[in-house]
């Protein structure tokens, strides 16, 4: 596979400095004028993706090179930017900032590298002047090819930018593409970019209306989309993937308590042969028909506890299905619906599917959280012990039952510790997984699938 595909990233010193709204203004900015636009986030994000895809209406996925090695990189890249004309990659945290914190290995400037991606340095200027230009300066420095070709200054006022553009393209050689002025009427959190309901959308679709717009006068978006068109030739080889004989139909869990799904996950298991059908366990009473497997996707069940818990119809069907032996993927929140009882949000405890003995609860802080090595402890449903796997944690929520099938360890310092319930039928654990860290699991998981429909 070889494509020229226009590309841009845009990066940032730390987080915080402002590369998400600036992102997604940019990126509306795009559609406006009609662009196909493909948008990737750096790292293991759901949140943002998500929002791109709901509210921005581009198609949007993940890259991350601790999840895969070069090679299926920038193939994912190139598959997910059929049909597009233009790709914009967000960082994640500081450009150079990567595993463990002390690595740029799974770094936003290794995706640069990996990718040849032009890179646009986004700048906060907050309380600063000339300082700038030294911060900019460490950036180009610091790795001989920074990829940053150009920037664009944040939370500055026009008299002052005025006069550091100018100083910052003669002295650092580097293109300004524009600036944003402090915005107090523009602003959104981004972690919580997850929790849009359908009917906050439109209200939040005006207002990035409103920020393209703005950023279509402060910023040179011409001189941007000229940038990625700059961009070299990418190639890469097709990775082999095993395909079933035949056809499966895995009902996968999609609405807003399970959101929280990898695309190219599903898209890897279609490939593989199987028919992916959509469920809900907050709105529907039954799972679909004629299913050979199910995906409980991790998302935000806390929120929705009362009303999962009165719906007995769906949390019966699954226990059912799960207690007659029906394979099942359970990630972090997927993994807490199996349990006897969950915390929600509220405090109160509510019943839940019944499928684990146990109780899960709320603490008060990210007790296990960041990128994983997972290794298998015994045979299991994603394959026979020692198989790997890539993967991350994220919760405030625990287990009385974390389980023993899995051994992770953090890619970076000495912590490890045992996880996921499991056995040749079920993978039910916190780690949200990576599936094309290692195709072979999910066909592991397809295949058991197979045998369950023979039964």
């Amino acid at each position: 596979m070889k494509k020229r595909m226009p590309r841009i990233l845009l990066a940032a010193p730390a987080s915080g400095s402002g590369k998400t709204l600036i992102t997604c203004g940019i990126l509306q900015a795009l559609v406006n004028r009609g662009l196909q636009v493909a948008s990737f986030k750096c790292g293991p994000d759901y949140i943002d993706p998500m929002f791109h895809g709901r509210v921005i209406g581009t198609k949007s996925r993940n890259l991350d090179t601790f999840f895969t090695d070069e090679n299926t990189t920038r193939y994912l890249f190139l598959k997910n930017t059929e049909d597009c004309e233009i790709a914009v990659a967000e960082g994640v945290m500081g450009y150079y900032d990567g595993l463990g914190g002390v690595s740029t290995e799974g770094s936003t400037y290794e995706v640069a590298c990996v990718l040849d991606l032009p890179t646009v340095l986004i700048v906060p200027c907050r309380g600063a002047s000339l300082s700038i230009l030294a911060t900019i300066k460490g950036f180009l420095e610091y790795q001989r090819d920074s990829h940053i070709q150009a920037v664009i200054l944040n939370q500055i006022s026009p008299m002052i930018y005025a006069q550091l553009a100018p100083l910052i393209e003669e002295e650092l050689g580097i293109r300004v593409l524009g600036y944003v002025p402090k915005l107090t009427d523009l602003n959104f959190e981004s972690r919580h970019l997850g929790l849009v309901l359908p009917g906050e959308i439109e209200a939040l679709k005006e207002k990035l209306n409103r920020l393209a717009e703005k950023l279509e006068e402060t910023i040179d978006i011409d001189e941007l989309i000229a940038l990625a068109k700059e961009s070299g030739e990418l190639s890469a080889d097709q990775p082999e993937i095993p395909a079933l004989a035949g056809s499966l139909r895995i009902a996968v869990a999609e609405d807003d308590a399970f959101c929280f799904t990898y695309l190219d996950n599903l898209e890897l298991l279609q490939e593989m042969g199987a028919e992916l059908v959509p469920f809900s366990p907050l709105k529907d009473q039954h799972l679909p028909e004629q299913i050979s497997g199910l995906i409980l996707s991790g998302g935000y069940p806390e929120l929705h506890a009362k009303e999962l818990s009165g719906n007995g119809n769906m949390r019966a069907a699954i226990r059912d299905a799960l207690e007659n032996g029906m394979p099942c993927i359970a990630e972090c929140g997927g993994f807490l619906y199996l349990h006897r009882e969950l915390e929600g949000d509220d405090g109160n405890f509510y019943p839940m599917a019944g499928v684990l003995d146990a109780r899960s609860y709320r603490t008060d802080r990210l007790g296990r959280f960041g990128y994983i090595n997972l290794c298998a402890a015994r045979d299991g449903l994603l394959g026979p012990a020692g198989t790997t796997l890539r993967g991350h944690e994220f919760h405030y929520w625990e287990s009385e039952r974390c389980g023993d099938m899995f051994h992770a360890k953090k890619p970076v310092g000495r912590r490890e510790w045992d996880c996921v319930v499991g056995d040749e039928r079920l993978y039910a654990g916190f780690p949200h997984l990576f599936l094309w860290s290692n195709p072979e699991a999910a066909y592991s998981f397809l295949k058991k699938c197979g045998e369950y429909d023979l039964c």
